[in-house]
């Protein structure tokens, strides 16, 4: 999951308004002499239907080393490794949630993990304790090896001895950071033979294709199978907040979808899949024209995109006429509901909240980080704790707002001039360098941070291979794994994309 908002010019996105702690700035220990390195190994047997599979979690810290032979970070993570798989056929899989500044536990209890915490499927609020962890017989443990990753600065990852947090505080350091790591990982654990595959959140969508630029570039390259990205921002001008024609574009999709959930349209479509098909279809063909024209439209015209409009969100004619046919996804949460006293979520618009006023011009909060996000902390801690029996002495940075506020861009010769951050540039250079790399991108239709159709847009104007891209769009929101119906069925997707054999070899 990811809770900080877009933090500076074009970066740092998805992330909220809603921690888990006060709001109170997190202050990372001061650096001192490298720590031992620590490793907490548990057995557990995993049902999974057909058969039981008999694994080890290995919670432990890796020690990053400089040229000097001297630790500067330490990575915490918690492995699952299959018993008696063999290293050379069995993949691993590297996870990580985004933000930045959020660690692993998203993921982790949400969708990857053996166990997961129920959480209510229908948008409801998982309310107080205790909440249910079970099993989790869909677990993409059945086909793959998992590493929970978190970065540094979040969960126990630290910088120790001389390191500088900002050497891993970056687009650019915090690829290399965690391209130290999964080379460390890799030899501490004897993988290099394994399949490999990213797999990102979010953030994750940004951070998973740089990995791909830091790991397979050089003569040094870590070839990998498969990148896998959930909810991905990988284009930072299609990304709620900013004010420009493609996001408005982009965003016009899930502003249907969310407005026939809510039953809020002036006319409810039976069906939502060709209902979206249309908007899709008037988003080529009318908005994007429209939106490029600006005060050049003819009004005939402009009525007219003003009664589609309308037909698609929900929104009234004059509220829409008055914001210029553009509305972000923040006014769009606040409006579309506002007769009924509510406001949308921003991560899954399923979800609604109040407002102490009638009046105001953008939501306050994030419905959704209120609903689920105790009941992940708590179930985490208890789990990390108990079943896993991790015991240190400092605090796990479920969020850290301290890494995520001082996120860097990258430097570049002529920085004046930067636009928007986009890594699809480097999934495609990393799949035309890797003929077997393949990729998969779910997205939810509920998601107003990191929209389905800017995913789509993003590989239709991308050189990717699209034979090796596999796309999926899930009726949830940016956490869509807490719907339950397509936890199911992206779990399935997974294990099915882990699981095929390598493109070359398929008949």
């Amino acid at each position: 999951m990811e809770l900080l908002r877009p933090l500076g010019m074009a970066l740092a996105l998805i992330a909220t308004q809603e921690s888990t702690g006060d709001g109170a700035k997190e202050t990372p220990p001061k650096p001192g002499p490298a720590p031992k390195e620590l490793r907490f190994d548990t057995s557990h047997r995993l049902d999974l239907g057909a058969s039981k599979l008999a694994y080890h979690a290995v919670a432990e810290t890796t020690l990053l080393r400089d040229a000097k032979g001297e630790a500067d970070a330490e990575f915490f993570t918690i492995s699952y490794l299959a018993d008696g798989a063999t290293a050379a056929t069995r993949p691993v899989t590297f996870a990580f949630n985004g933000g930045p500044g959020s660690s692993s536990i998203w993921l982790h209890l949400g969708l990857l993990g053996p166990k997961v915490v129920q959480v209510p499927s229908d948008a409801e609020p998982a309310g107080a304790p205790p909440y249910p962890l079970v099993d989790n017989p869909d677990s993409l443990l059945a086909v793959s090896d998992l590493v929970l990753v978190d970065p540094i600065g979040t969960g126990l990852s630290r910088v120790v001895g001389a390191g500088d947090p900002a050497d891993h505080w970056g687009v650019d350091e915090d690829a290399r950071s965690v391209a130290r790591f999964v080379r460390a990982w890799l030899s501490n654990h004897q993988r290099w033979a394994s399949p490999k595959y990213l797999l990102g959140e979010s953030y994750g969508g940004i951070r998973a294709p740089l990995l791909v630029r830091e790991l397979q570039g050089g003569l040094d390259s870590v070839a990998l199978n498969g990148v896998i990205l959930i909810s991905p921002a990988l284009d930072m001008e299609l990304v709620d907040g900013q004010d420009n024609d493609a996001c408005y574009a982009t965003e016009l999709p899930t502003f249907a979808a969310t407005a026939w959930y809510h039953k809020a349209l002036p006319q409810q479509p039976p069906e939502l899949a060709p209902f979206l098909r249309e908007v899709a279809d008037f988003v080529a063909r009318d908005y994007v024209p429209a939106l490029f024209a600006g005060r050049d439209l003819p009004d005939e015209r402009r009525e007219a995109v003003v009664a589609q409009l309308h037909r698609f969100t929900g929104l009234s004619p004059g509220y829409l006429r008055r914001a210029n046919l553009k509305v972000s996804s923040d006014r769009f949460r606040r409006e579309l509901l506002r007769e009924r006293g509510l406001v949308v979520g921003r991560l899954d618009s399923r979800y609604v909240g109040t407002e102490p006023d009638a009046v105001g011009e953008v939501p306050s909060g994030d419905p959704m980080g209120s609903a689920i996000g105790g009941a992940y902390v708590a179930t985490f801690m208890s789990y990390l704790q108990g079943e896993l029996g991790v015991a240190v002495d400092r605090r796990y940075a479920v969020m850290s707002h301290e890494a995520g506020g001082k996120w860097k861009r990258p430097a570049k010769e002529w920085a004046a001039f930067d636009g928007y951050l986009d890594v699809a540039p480097e999934l495609a250079r990393g799949m035309a360098d890797n003929p077997q790399l393949r990729v998969f991108i779910g997205s939810g239709l509920y998601d107003l941070a990191t929209t389905f159709y800017a995913a789509e847009h993003n590989v239709r104007r991308s050189t990717m291979d699209r034979a090796r891209v596999t796309m999926k769009e899930y009726p949830a929101g940016h956490m869509m794994y807490v719907h339950r119906p397509t936890f199911l069925e992206l779990a399935r997707d997974l294990r099915e994309f882990v699981g095929a054999p390598p493109a070359a070899t398929r008949q």
